[in-house]
């Protein structure tokens, strides 16, 4: 069986620079937006493989409110290098959960 190949550069998607896979990043920059913040994650929302490691975006509860449809949730982004430390953070932007989907939020 021969190995997919991929173009120069761009690491396979389920391994990453030194092995780490999607999966192990997601984690990774999860538990560093969670520990920066101390706020509670609703999930990952992307991993993306990028030059030397990789980006991912995490979703947070910022404030809960009642009902919680009126919650604060806000999208975070953090870039890992091959070994899961942490290079850089930032918010990208806050929303209401009911706006979640909405494209005029921000």
């Amino acid at each position: 069986m021969t190995e997919p190949r991929v173009p120069p550069g761009r690491p396979a998607a389920d391994s990453g620079p030194k092995g780490l896979t999607a999966v192990t990043a997601g984690g990774v920059g999860l538990r560093h937006i969670t520990d920066l913040t101390a706020k509670e994650a609703e999930g990952v929302t992307a991993v993306e493989p990028v030059e030397g490691g990789w980006k991912i975006g995490v979703e947070v509860v910022e404030d809960r409110r009642i009902p919680s449809s009126d919650d604060i949730l806000a999208l975070y982004e953090a870039e890992i290098d091959a070994e899961g430390g942490l290079l850089s953070y930032r918010r990208l932007r806050r929303y209401r959960r009911c706006d979640a989907d909405s494209t005029s939020a921000g």
